[in-house]
């Protein structure tokens, strides 16, 4: 089974959050949490966790050098890990999106 939701983190931020996953019972087998913020009609990406290679790892992207190398961030399953990216995003996105604009 596969779902997928977004919304609006912080309008004045223009900030999006943005979940996909795949699940086969109750166990997440795939996931991307994305931290977008949008710029005039573009969503850009600031940080995507995935569990594309079946752990749990971060990208950075920056605005001038765009993906960076992954992290693992996470050491659970990858549903833990899924959960655990959307807090982070939540607890953090401000900051996340500074950075990203500083870079």
């Amino acid at each position: 089974m596969s779902g997928l939701y977004a919304y609006v983190i912080d309008r004045g931020l223009r900030a999006w959050i943005y979940v996909e996953f795949t699940t086969n019972r109750r166990a997440v087998t795939d996931y991307a949490v994305l931290l977008l913020v949008q710029q005039g009609e573009q969503l850009e990406t600031v940080r995507v966790y995935d569990g594309a290679h079946g752990h749990n790892e971060m990208h950075r992207y920056t605005q001038s050098g765009g993906k960076q190398a992954a992290e693992v961030f996470n050491h659970d399953t990858l549903g833990a890990g899924m959960r655990a990216a959307i807090a982070e995003i939540k607890q953090g996105y401000a900051e996340m999106i500074d950075s990203w604009h500083r870079q």
